[in-house]
């Protein structure tokens, strides 16, 4: 039987990257985590490397039903932290239209089924927290699907915080820029490109999964009991100059193939 102190808190998108440090980190602190994930069998694989009393489950976010029966599985909950998300890259007078959904859907109406099941089984006190995006507010040539998308979840995460702050729920994000992840590989392996987006931030890195997972431990916590509707911009300086031209380095690599 588990303490009635203890947090509880799902992970969503915990199988890898951001949402594997943000699983350690909660659990860390105190927190009996469900580390949840599209990919069931790595986030079953994440949850036995923390061991009991930490769990696992599969979720597909595009799905209602699926993301309802996690909150079933889980029940009253403390901390809920939406990972999930992808993105593509194409002009938008070449983009299929179901790329462009196939983006939304996961990043955007995602978010949305999260937040609408997250918000029927948080405690009062509790922290909602989605990973949204420095392309929230930073346009990028053939990036509109994504761009799109984390914008909306930006938007999202302030009429949530007006809807469930009555409860004492806190809804906030965190806009990351480039960070060392499974899912940004493949940005080092384009020419130029890495180089470009370091050049345009401030502090001239890239970050760790472990900063923003602090954030998220930041966010849920009683030292941030007066902090909701905010999207936190934690990507070293990079709003504050320009995106980097994603589609042109491409580009310019498949040419010289």
């Amino acid at each position: 039987m588990s303490d009635s102190n203890e947090r509880i808190a799902a992970v969503i998108g915990a199988a890898s990257g951001i949402g594997w440090a943000t699983a350690r980190a909660l659990a860390a602190d105190g927190c009996r985590v469900t580390l949840a994930d599209r990919n069931g069998v790595g986030a079953r694989s994440r949850a036995d490397e923390l061991g009991a009393p930490h769990t696992a489950a599969g979720v597909d976010v595009t799905d209602e039903a699926s993301v309802q029966r996690l909150f079933d599985q889980i029940g009253a909950v403390d901390i809920v932290v939406n990972c999930a998300g992808f993105g593509s890259i194409g002009l938008i007078t070449d983009l299929a239209v179901e790329e462009f959904r196939s983006v939304v859907d996961v990043c955007l109406t995602g978010g949305f089924i999260v937040a609408k099941h997250a918000g029927r089984n948080l405690r009062e006190g509790g922290s909602l927290v989605s990973i949204s995006s420095l392309n929230a507010r930073q346009p990028a040539i053939g990036m509109s699907a994504y761009c799109s998308a984390k914008a909306g979840l930006s938007m999202l995460t302030e009429v949530a915080a007006l809807e469930m702050g009555p409860r004492g729920i806190r809804v906030n994000a965190i806009a990351p820029g480039l960070v060392d992840t499974p899912l940004t590989e493949g940005s080092y392996a384009v020419p130029g490109l890495v180089e470009d987006y370091l050049e345009n931030t401030a502090l001239g890195r890239a970050g760790k999964p472990e900063e923003i997972a602090d954030a998220v431990v930041f966010l849920c916590s009683p030292k941030a009991s007066w902090l909701t509707g905010e999207v936190l911009d934690l990507n070293g300086g990079a709003h504050l100059k320009r995106y980097p031209d994603v589609l042109g380095h491409v580009m310019k690599m498949t040419e010289t193939q």
